[in-house]
């Protein structure tokens, strides 16, 4: 037994909260570390105590084991919990935080070694009777050797980061032209996001379902599994909707796969927290396919059906205690659906975005949990995963669970960057998710393209309208000389006030003439309307239309951007100067960056002929990377940046034109 009286966190963002919420429950005392990027952050400043670790980027801060070790000395720290991401399935970690005498809360060096590895969790584990998924494990970490042995196992192939998950350092190949870039740009993310750059391959199986089973064991040989989560709503091989219990199980199924999971466990002697992942077959024939060693990004969900706290469970085994419970005391209650909800561009490929979140507003809804590492005023940057909360909610049934969690994103205010919202939306409402007919590509079969919309105009008019209304306020409010007089009078009662926004990619405008009494006659884009009992209290803003519905948005200001929230969805405007200068345009045939980030591979070289579509330059942002290619086939004509460069959103890096 050795209790822990301070705990560091060696992580960041909603993950450090959760893991103080626990640690304060227990009446453990907490530290967090910090990077400049975070020195503002909501879990800086919830700990008892905050440590600088470097600089922004993870490598010169979250990553660096001997800052943070430096860190837990001068606090007086007794134990260490990594989270997820990061140092959290790092062996060598562990290990320094055992010889720095700290209890290092997640399982032993040895088990994250063995299990943390994909390549000797995939021997072990076949070595217990576990099935695996055919596949190949180079010693020789060349390109050349790899692609050699990804011939041999056949596309489709799969090709993984063996020191880590989440997406990072993944790629699909379905043909021998796409191989050997696609195992350099593996290689490239492994190595920014887990300091390791070794790859495996799997063969590639077609439409299955990822399925993992929640784990936690003890030093009294206690091995449980808390059921399964069901992860296939995934883009990038990243989840971003998971569900427990998965609508796919049969009470067999269920028992079998939770039982080889336990057995994954005993076979390396695990204890603390893990996950189990399996892909499940369409025919139910479910194969081995990594173990976590660490804490699950989806792991709320397995809390609300299952009633354990899986991170106090995981203090009490760093201090020497018995799980404080037993398999056959855990059920599964109700459904639980979880959402991620991330800072990316679901029209663009899911790109990163960043700014500033100039509003977030969670809704107050029974069986609605939101772990959440942001609030209004965050910074969102390129340095870190891009995801800002996860949405959780916990019903009787599954079709209560997603319906409550429809009602949950819908009522949530994240505005300033864009983000998957409406996204998640889309899944959630679509009829073959509705019905539990889920596997890893449903994206790309049933959401590849964004469908039409018949209801966004009359949105963006109304959208518009909440906009002008909260403007017109503000005016009011701000008006020094006759501030008495109601605002719009004009000496000629025919002429109206005006204001013209950008939205989305056209220029609107608003007309707009007070006849008294909260009622204003509005003219958008030529329609006429009449709204009457116009109010604005601080952000809501709300009025009855033209056909008596009665109409409520939330609206926030910053400078001329105009973010209008409704549970129908959400509409950026930014207002228009009445004078506006002449803007510079770019040249043609630029080639610009989608996004800010850091130029980690240079392709084109200037002078060279390209065709459409080749790789130019490769940036890499929030750990992912995106290939900038050529618009259409051409000469490079100028090439405006170096390896290592960070560029902002919109820098030209390129020019493509005509030969002379």
């Amino acid at each position: 037994m050795r209790p822990i009286s301070k705990l560091l966190i060696a992580n960041r963002g909603e993950i450090a909260l959760r893991i103080q919420q626990s640690a304060r429950a227990m009446g453990i005392s907490t530290v967090a570390v910090y990077s400049d990027a975070d020195a503002a952050a909501p879990f800086v400043r919830a700990a008892d105590e905050a440590v600088r670790l470097g600089p922004a980027p993870s490598a010169d801060s979250y990553l660096r084991i001997d800052r943070i070790l430096e860190a837990a000395q001068r606090t007086g720290a007794d134990a260490v919990h990594p989270g997820f991401g990061f140092l959290a399935e790092n062996a060598d970690f562990a290990r320094a935080c055992q010889k720095a005498g700290l209890s290092f809360v997640g399982p032993s060096p040895e088990a994250i070694a063995s299990m943390g590895s994909k390549k000797a969790a995939k021997r072990l584990v076949a070595g217990a009777g576990v099935p695996v998924v055919p596949g190949a494990e180079p010693d020789d970490q060349a390109t050349e050797s790899i692609a050699k042995h990804a011939r041999a196992v056949g596309y489709p192939l799969l090709l993984k980061a063996s020191a880590g998950g989440g997406g990072k350092g993944m790629r699909v190949v379905h043909r021998d032209a796409d191989l050997e870039p696609a195992i350099e740009g593996a290689k490239r993310e492994a190595k920014s996001a887990f300091g390791d750059d070794t790859l495996l391959i799997e063969k590639y199986i077609e439409r299955p379902r990822h399925v993992e089973v929640q784990i936690l064991g003890d030093r009294h040989g206690n091995l449980v599994h808390l059921f399964e989560r069901e992860c296939s709503i995934q883009r990038r091989h990243q989840k971003i909707i998971e569900e427990s219990p998965s609508p796919a199980l049969t009470d067999a199924l269920r028992a079998t796969m939770g039982a080889a999971a336990v057995s994954v466990g005993k076979a390396v002697g695990y204890e603390n927290a893990g996950t189990v992942e399996f892909i499940l077959g369409q025919d139910g024939s479910f194969y081995f396919l990594e173990v976590n060693t660490r804490l699950q990004v989806e792991h709320p969900i397995t809390e609300c059906v299952t009633g354990i706290d899986i991170v106090r469970e995981q203090l009490l085994v760093a201090q020497g205690e018995a799980l404080s419970f037993r398999q056959a005391d855990l059920a599964q209650r109700g459904h639980a659906v979880e959402c991620r909800l991330y800072a990316e561009d679901a029209d663009n490929h899911f790109l990163p975005t960043t700014g500033t979140l100039v509003d977030w507003q969670v809704p107050d809804m029974p069986g609605l949990r939101v772990d959440s590492g942001v609030e209004t005023g965050s910074e969102v940057g390129i340095h870190y995963d891009p995801m800002l909360a996860k949405v959780i909610t916990h019903a009787p049934s599954r079709g209560e669970a997603i319906q409550k969690m429809i009602g949950a994103l819908a009522g949530l205010s994240a505005e300033g960057l864009v983000t998957n919202r409406e996204f998640l939306l889309r899944v959630l409402t679509h009829p073959e998710f509705r019905a539990g007919a889920t596997h890893t590509h449903f994206i790309e079969q049933h959401l590849a393209e964004k469908p039409d919309d018949p209801t966004r105009p009359e949105r963006e008019r109304w959208a518009a309208v909440a906009a002008t209304l909260s403007g017109r306020d503000q005016r009011l409010q701000a008006r020094d000389v006759l501030p008495g007089l109601a605002p719009g009078f004009r000496n000629n009662p025919g002429s109206r006030e005006w204001v013209e926004y950008r939205l989305a990619d056209r220029h609107v405008r608003v007309q707009y003439a007070t006849l008294g009494k909260g009622t204003l006659a509005v003219s958008f884009d030529g329609s006429e309307h009449v709204v009457r009992e116009a109010s604005v209290d601080g952000a809501a803003v709300s009025f009855e239309d033209d056909a008596g519905v009665r109409r409520s948005f939330r609206v926030t200001r910053r400078a001329d951007h105009f973010y209008v929230h409704a549970r129908s969805g959400s509409f950026t405007l930014v207002e228009l100067p009445r004078f506006p200068e002449k803007q510079a345009a770019a040249a043609p045939g630029a080639c610009v960056a989608p996004m800010p980030g850091k130029v980690v591979k240079v392709v084109a070289l200037e002078g060279t002929a390209v065709s459409a579509g080749d790789v130019l330059v490769v940036l890499e942002a929030m750990k992912m990377e995106h290939s900038v290619k050529a618009p259409e086939a051409g000469i490079v004509k100028q090439l405006l940046v170096s390896e290592g460069e960070q560029v902002e959103a919109a820098a030209v890096l390129a020019v493509v034109g005509t030969p002379d």
